[in-house]
């Protein structure tokens, strides 16, 4: 009996060491308590009105939702934030893949380009902030001085959102740019080369098969953009501070001020949950076109 048990436990053992449960169980561990209990935390927040001292709480049920979806101010920040991942996704798509086909036709100093144009991805958004306020800045900034016209960029309602979006353009291309460029270097040139043979110009080359066969990095791209772009908060803050009259006031801000400033943790984590619903829905939505598309396709 012995010598069939000994075999048996030894083998169940292994088998366990054999799909890896050991293997993954740290990161499991760390995944629960760095997101899931997070996540399950803020729920529970979400349920109650409490404080950053966790003093008098008190369980409300879905009175802060409630409340979320009746405050003009949540409604004024999504829009905002809405606005500018409306305005910053396709001229993140439509810049990154031109510096990416300039950059991979290019014959000299390609190295240099290539640089220069991810380069500006590396740096801090304190960074980046302060720079762009400068060249900003009504009086002496670069940008009035070239254009000798005194433009109001970031104390104006109607130009601060535009001013953001340009700083975030310039700043984050980079990483579009270098996923488009390694795109265009895995297509094989011997399609481009029966394309000319058969009387393709330039644009008819790209367009039939330059983009086509850049479809599956574009949608990865936008998706990534517009989870990027509906968790925006660094550059705006640091530029504006939601202003003026908070019309550049993104909805993780008025979520910070109600639960750093206000010490309204509660519905804080409600206006949180409601925002990474549509986060959410936003991905599944786009996952879904993806894959529609490719069905169709094929």
């Amino acid at each position: 009996m012995s010598t069939v048990a000994g075999p048996a436990r030894r083998g169940s053992r292994g088998g366990i060491f054999q799909h890896g449960a050991w293997f993954v169980a740290p990161f499991l561990a760390l995944y629960a308590l760095f997101l899931l209990w997070p996540l399950a935390s803020g729920f529970w927040y979400s349920l109650n009105e409490t404080n950053l001292a966790g003093i008098d709480t008190r369980f409300i049920g879905l009175d802060n939702y409630r409340e979320a979806f009746r405050d003009a101010a949540v409604w004024d920040s999504l829009g905002n934030t809405l606005k500018f991942t409306v305005m910053i996704t396709p001229l993140i798509v439509l810049a990154a893949l031109g510096l990416a086909l300039l950059a991979h036709h290019i014959k000299r100093g390609k190295w240099f380009w290539r640089l220069a144009f991810f380069a500006p991805f590396l740096l801090p958004s304190a960074v980046v902030a302060q720079l762009w306020k400068w060249l900003y800045e009504p009086d002496f900034g670069l940008l009035n001085n070239t254009l000798d016209h005194r433009v109001p960029w970031l104390i104006d309602a109607d130009w601060a959102m535009f001013s953001l979006v340009l700083t975030t353009l310039w700043w984050t291309v980079g990483f579009s740019f270098l996923l488009y460029l390694a795109a265009l270097q895995a297509i094989p040139a011997h399609l481009y080369e029966a394309a000319a043979l058969d009387g393709a110009g330039p644009f008819q080359r790209m367009w039939h098969i330059t983009v086509p066969l850049l479809r599956n990095i574009t949608g990865l791209i936008v998706i990534l953009q517009l989870l990027a772009s509906l968790q925006v908060f660094d550059q705006i803050f640091l530029m504006t501070a939601g202003g003026p009259n908070n019309a550049t006031r993104p909805v993780v801000q008025y979520v910070i001020e109600q639960g750093f400033t206000s010490y309204r943790i509660g519905y804080a984590s409600a206006i949180s949950y409601i925002v990474f619903v549509l986060i959410v829905t936003v991905t599944l939505l786009r996952m879904w076109l993806l894959r529609t598309r490719g069905e169709k396709v094929q």
